[in-house]
């Protein structure tokens, strides 16, 4: 995701956090410190506010770590590629690759949702069992308020809207009940689309009518719209290239570039040339070795760029989706990685012989439909 950087990694996964996370930390830790605790906790000392405030605005963000590595962990039990975890202003997201059975994408996308529950139902019995001890009320009213905010995190995923938790369960049982997989992204992804229009016609009468937390449903509602949109161009993609091998979708022979050369050299010799915003690299042997994005190379320093080898600044095979000639297109789309963009090599034998582009899948699609239309 943009504007998010790495603070780490959780259960070997790397953790991202966007820049939204400390903002949000802010704003819980203001209206828990401010006018939660006031009010359920009276006569208290802004330095006690401010404390609990910043303890439970911690703790939630912990819950919705907790959330996000519910899916992460469960995903790798069932033997999905997970790519990291990122920590944002409307929760959290895991970057997977595809479940391949209907029951997996199912344990996958309820993981979350149960967390969430099971915390904020610990959490809020927490809460009312230090209630009754002495001495312990505001603990105990940090507790209560993170059980409900977890509780709510946990129903409102549970909303059946592509990309909530929700939406991949509807996404999940539909795919069970038809068979086809494709046909239920189309549907969950169209449920999202309803879902958040809804969402943000809500908000905006709350914004209206005076209500706080109408923008932000206004601004969650879009962005389950925008996320469910392009999930639902990614089903129809899939479903037209249903039965397309990867022989017939890419683009041959492939301009590329050695991966000892220096940036400057590579520059001079290959990227001015190229008419192509990446290119592949080769190595010695002439074997994939990975992508350098020619915007990389235009970011290099210019003093640097004789000691620096283009492999250094290059994506590594490794990070790079890769298919076979005989592959089927769409699980060859799967493997796509947000660093790389939509680009595919072809390797056959450790040798490159082709690549996908997204004017590779243009031009199929713009097939698919004449085709279509030429059957009416």
């Amino acid at each position: 995701m943009n504007g998010s950087v790495r603070v780490g990694q959780v259960v070997g996964i790397p953790l991202r956090m966007h820049w939204s996370v400390p903002v949000l930390v802010v704003v819980f830790a203001y209206g828990l410190g401010r006018q939660t605790l006031p009010v359920w906790t009276p006569g208290r000392s802004d330095a006690v506010y401010t404390f609990a405030s910043a303890v439970g605005a911690v703790l939630l963000m912990g819950s919705l770590l907790l959330h996000e590595t519910a899916h992460a962990v469960t995903a790798r039990r069932k033997k999905i590629a997970v790519e990291d975890v990122t920590l944002w202003a409307l929760g959290g997201m895991t970057r997977m690759g595809r479940p391949q059975t209907a029951a997996v994408a199912f344990a996958v996308a309820v993981s979350g949702p149960l967390t969430s529950l099971a915390i904020g139902g610990a959490a809020l019995g927490a809460g009312i069992g230090l209630h009754m001890l002495p001495g312990w009320a505001v603990p105990a009213a940090v507790l209560v308020w993170l059980g409900w905010a977890n509780l709510f995190l946990g129903a409102f995923n549970l909303l059946p809207a592509a990309p909530l938790d929700g939406g991949r369960v509807v996404q999940a049982a539909l795919w069970w009940h038809t068979g086809d997989r494709e046909r239920a992204d189309r549907a969950a992804s169209r449920s999202g689309q309803v879902v958040g229009v809804l969402l943000m016609v809500v908000g905006w009468i709350g914004l209206l009518r005076g209500g706080p937390g109408g923008l932000w449903l206004v601004f969650v509602g879009l962005f389950i719209t925008v996320v469910a949109g392009a999930e639902r161009q990614r089903a129809v993609i899939h479903t037209a290239l249903r039965g397309v091998r990867v022989d017939g979708a890419m683009s041959s022979p492939v301009t590329t570039g050695a991966d000892w050369l220096t940036a400057q050299r590579f520059i001079d010799e290959v990227a001015v040339k190229s008419r192509h915003s990446a290119v592949p690299l080769l190595d010695f042997e002439g074997r994939p070795s990975g992508i350098v994005q020619v915007r990389r190379l235009a970011g290099i320093p210019e003093a640097r760029r004789e000691d620096l080898r283009v492999c250094e600044v290059a994506i590594p095979l490794s990070q790079c989706a890769v298919a076979a000639p005989s592959d089927l297109l769409s699980e060859a789309l799967d493997r796509l990685r947000p660093s790389t963009g939509m680009r595919i090599l072809v390797v056959d034998d450790g040798h490159l012989v082709g690549i996908i582009t997204a004017k590779d899948i243009s031009r199929l699609m713009r097939q698919h439909t004449l085709r279509g239309r030429g059957s009416n």
